[in-house]
């Protein structure tokens, strides 16, 4: 017969493998645990609950190869407190076909409420706010073109060689969903500039 004792450790063995994969803050786990800040302790002491940050935590997944942390996509949704963000790696600027080959190892986070780099569970996050972005479903090469311009001389590639590659190759992107990321989304220097090279090609 299981004492009481053994009755809440077995629940709250069963309540960490539940949470596996996730990641929470302490008020998510208040109305369960009447005792939360200790079990929650003897949990990280235990290794069974990691930190991802200041008052995020999580409970590792298992995997064959050992413990693995949450997903990107679920560290920053707790981080953020909001699902509407949108979560990309800058070398997708590659992709295009432009002569940008750099590699990066920084996930960039446009978000409506934080704005600086942080590290969750060991990953790092450039997290900018911004007014405006489309949702991941929403991003088209057209967009990609814009936010790559937008983001010219953050890039390691030079500039020059960049903007003299999407003159060329301008006409392999759908022109009225340009001209629309264009007006959602592109800054005044990018409108500028592409205002520039379709003078060019009408002089």
């Amino acid at each position: 017969m299981l004492h009481r004792k053994d009755t809440v450790n077995a629940a709250l063995d069963r309540r960490w493998k539940q949470l596996a994969g996730k990641v929470f803050r302490r008020k998510d786990l208040a109305d369960e645990l009447p005792s939360v800040d200790r079990e929650l302790g003897l949990a990280l002491k235990a290794g069974t609950v990691r930190k991802a940050a200041q008052g995020l935590y999580y409970v590792p997944r298992k995997t064959p190869f050992g413990d693995a942390p949450p997903s990107e996509e679920a560290l920053v949704e707790k981080f953020l407190d909001d699902h509407h963000f949108l979560m990309f790696n800058p070398s997708c600027y590659n992709a295009l076909g432009l002569g940008t080959t750099q590699l990066y190892s920084k996930t960039v986070v446009y978000n409506h409420k934080r704005h600086g780099t942080f590290a969750l569970a060991g990953f790092e996050f450039d997290f900018r706010d911004k007014p405006r972005f489309p949702s991941r479903k929403q991003v088209t090469r057209e967009y990609l073109l814009v936010d790559m311009l937008n983001n010219l001389s953050d890039l390691a590639e030079d500039p020059e060689t960049v903007l003299s590659n999407v003159r060329r190759k301008l006409d392999t992107f759908d022109a009225g969903r340009l001209e629309k990321m264009l007006a959602d989304y592109g800054s005044a220097r990018t409108r500028r500039v592409f205002r520039q090279m379709k003078s060019a090609v009408h002089a």
